[in-house]
């Protein structure tokens, strides 16, 4: 009986389910997806809770919403196109040493490809100085997708991650025209679908089964889970000068339980070996110590199609915005957010087939910090100009970061316009190039796989967006 490797053959699920729902597009911290308002994006969210005329903020900050004194409808489309390719390589399992064979397999190709992220809000205000809000949005998502046989297929092939929030807000005016405060209760629904491909050349191998080698029998998981989650945001909006506004707004943790399957595909070899590994393991007369003896109980009763939880908690995020109106055509604005993303300590994936022991991933992940500056000019009655820069932050590290998380520190630069066709109808457009550091991965994994390299990436991000006030 050969030496066994200690093998948990799920942790890859574990990086999936939160690489998944913090990979958000690879162009914001984790996985805040910020393109809830187009006019926001002009510069590059600057300004985002406290900027007039911006049905956004809804969710950026309810409070301002006492500033609309018309009835107001808003739909906002952003596309973003995510580019980014993987140049590396690796080992495959059982060690490191100079006999280790490369892994096969060629770069992954282009993972991104252009989505398209909708929002819709509306803002009404009562004659007794409340004012109420509703906002459908997407602040989480991504689809990521590389070549099936791709050098770090052991570590992920395909994520798909669709939230949806529906915000309704309510604010009051304390103070006439100085000082108002808004709440709002969230719904959240996230959908995830996660795949990889599973080395049942090295899991034989370690088992013992003549002819077994790395990587000569692939096989493969595919996770699907969704969840209902609630949360709240808190937002108040104080301007003490008629130029001059400042808004804080916090967002709630959110818990959430993603419930659903965990779908093998095996290889015929290791399917025919299975029966003859369970047996071996009940045998109570066979030679085996009870290290392999739970092991081999794995390996013969595991990797079948069963329900699956994984339990997460998304981060709160505290944002400070300001607003100076210099003169009738110039304004100046930013913003400054945290996120509290040591609330993504690990994650942990339990399995209602009770031979597949849970699955555990240590992230401690640390908090990051968002900044931008912008400005607006009014061109004319009927044009106004933006545009804005923000600097965001990772919250991974070299020692945290997957192929589902390629994430690093990145650059954004943006330009948005307002048309005003009419008293009561608007048109925006803007654009933002987001530019990451180049991040680097060194990763190995329970197979003892060894994968590093480092992705070129870039984000463009196109939106358009009309608001309509009655």
């Amino acid at each position: 009986m050969q030496t066994y490797h200690r093998f948990i053959p799920l942790t890859a699920l574990a990086l999936g389910i939160a690489g998944a729902l913090t990979f958000g597009q690879a162009h914001a911290s984790g996985f805040q997806l910020k393109e809830n308002s187009v006019k926001a994006m002009g510069r590059a969210f600057a300004g985002s809770g406290v900027a007039k005329g911006d049905a956004s903020v809804v969710v950026n900050n309810p409070a301002t919403m006492t500033q609309f004194d018309e009835t107001t409808a808003q739909v906002d489309l952003t596309v973003i196109d995510l580019n980014a390719e993987f140049e590396g390589g690796g080992y495959a399992g059982n060690g490191l040493g100079p006999a280790a064979a490369p892994l096969t397999g060629g770069q992954g190709g282009d993972i991104g490809e252009p989505t398209p992220v909708p929002a819709m809000s509306f803002i009404h205000k009562f004659d007794n100085g409340l004012t109420f809000g509703a906002m459908v949005s997407a602040p989480f998502g991504l689809k990521t997708e590389y070549d099936k046989n791709w050098v770090g297929r052991y570590s992920s092939t395909k994520s798909e991650v669709k939230t949806v929030d529906v915000t309704l807000s309510a604010a009051y005016e304390i103070v006439p025209d100085r000082f108002s405060v808004g709440v709002g209760l969230i719904y959240e629904k996230a959908e995830a679908t996660l795949d990889n491909n599973i080395d049942f050349g090295t899991i034989m191998l370690g088992a013992g089964l003549p002819g077994a080698r790395p990587q000569s029998a692939d096989g493969s998981v595919s996770v699907q889970g969704d969840d209902h989650g609630l949360g709240w945001i808190l937002g108040l909006n104080w301007r003490p000068t008629d130029s001059l506004a400042f808004g804080f707004t916090h967002r709630s943790e959110i818990d959430h339980e993603l419930r659903g399957r965990a779908d093998f595909t095996l290889p015929a070899s290791f399917a025919g070996a299975q029966p003859g590994l369970a047996a071996l393991a009940a045998n109570p007369l066979a030679p085996l110590t009870p290290a392999q003896r739970a092991q081999l109980t794995v390996l013969g009763n595991g990797f079948r199609d069963t329900g699956a939880t994984a339990p997460l908690t998304t981060p709160s995020v505290t944002t400070v915005s300001m607003s100076w109106q210099l003169n009738e055509k110039l304004a100046l604005m930013a913003d400054y957010s945290q996120t509290d993303w040591h609330s993504v300590e690990a994650v942990t994936i339990y399995f209602d087939n009770a031979f597949q022991p849970a699955s555990s991933e240590d992230f401690s992940w640390t908090d990051t910090a968002f900044w931008s500056i912008g400005a607006e000019y009014q061109l004319s009655d009927k044009f106004t100009l933006r545009g804005g820069y923000a600097y965001d932050e990772t919250p991974t590290t070299f020692h945290t970061r997957t192929t589902r998380l390629p994430d690093e520190d990145r650059r954004w630069f943006s330009l948005g316009l307002t048309w005003n066709v009419s008293d009561h109808l608007e048109v925006n457009a803007a654009y933002t190039r987001i530019q990451p550091d180049k991040p680097k991965i060194g990763i190995i994994d329970s197979q003892r796989h060894v994968l590093f390299g480092e992705y070129s990436s870039n984000v463009n991000l196109f939106g358009v967006s009309g608001q309509y006030r009655f």
